[in-house]
């Protein structure tokens, strides 16, 4: 399991680049940053799964489970993309992390596994940084609607995580991906024509925003998540990703000069705080189960 641990933990770093890039894409529409962060991926992914082995016998189910983790996945980065422009990217991302949690409740309501005291003490911190973000003198440019959006992205987020998993039962990793990338650009596309936004007109520093996010954060940081959820438990894979939150904070501060209030540091504080012990005491199953 630690060279899955040691890939997660990569992933999530690059990952922290991922809303800089977004922010640096000024100007570009919501669905279609999402647009081209697929399809710049997916020319890479399709080389890359070629070396792959092909599934032997249990490769539909594992296609099914890719397709629906590349719907959630669309819906989480349209919620997300769009929590951007209206709170800082560190708001944005701190609220995405909290979908360790919503995979938690998952394995708890419906997987029968059990949670300890130091487990739901976690979760109420973190969900108690989130109530303080949304109030905070920070949340002033959309009156808490990027925090609002960054909720509902990190919903869509731990239903992705779990989808995911699920496919990597069945396939592996960059076929897994390449599935995942193919359905969201699919659905990107399509959501984007129906809402008439443009996919041309912009400038050069937003078209190099895009490409990075497609080629090192899309290809390289998803790659090693999407293996090392092939190699540690789906709830400690989610939970790992806490690294993410870090490295955006930091970015976002030396990058973007997005300096927190007293309040969102706060907040800040209480999600990481909730985030790590939820980490140290993650959802086990039931004796007998």
């Amino acid at each position: 399991m630690g060279r899955g641990l040691a890939a997660l933990g990569a992933g999530a770093l690059l990952l922290g680049f991922a809303a800089i890039f977004v922010k640096w894409a000024a100007g570009v529409p919501p669905l279609t940053v999402g647009f081209y962060r697929m399809a710049i991926a997916l020319p890479a992914l399709l080389l890359l799964a070629q070396g792959e082995a092909r599934p032997q016998g249990r490769g539909r189910p594992g296609t099914l489970w890719a397709m629906a983790a590349g719907l959630c996945f669309t819906f989480d980065l349209w919620s997300w993309h769009n929590a951007l422009a209206w709170t800082s990217a560190a708001s944005a991302t701190l609220l995405l992390g909290l979908a360790p949690l919503w995979v938690a409740l998952v394995s708890i309501a419906f997987l029968g596994a059990r949670l300890s005291g130091k487990g739901w003490m976690g979760m109420a911190l973190a969900l108690g940084g989130a109530v303080l973000l949304g109030v905070a003198a920070g949340a002033r440019l959309g009156g808490g609607r990027g925090e609002a959006l960054g909720l509902l992205a990190s919903v869509f987020y731990g239903a992705y995580t779990l989808c995911l998993a699920q496919a990597r039962r069945h396939l592996p990793a960059r076929r897994t991906l390449t599935v995942v990338v193919a359905t969201s650009a699919t659905a990107f596309g399509l959501l984007a024509l129906v809402q008439g936004d443009p996919f041309t007109g912009f400038p050069r520093q937003a078209w190099l925003a895009l490409l990075a996010v497609g080629l090192l954060v899309q290809v390289a940081a998803w790659w090693l998540i999407s293996w090392s959820l092939g190699h540690v438990p789906p709830s400690l894979g989610s939970l790992g990703l806490l690294l993410q939150q870090v490295a955006t904070l930091a970015l976002g501060w030396l990058l973007l000069g997005e300096v927190p209030t007293p309040l969102q540091g706060a907040g800040t504080l209480l999600i990481l705080g909730g985030l790590g012990l939820a980490m140290r005491h993650p959802p086990v199953p039931k004796e007998g189960a």
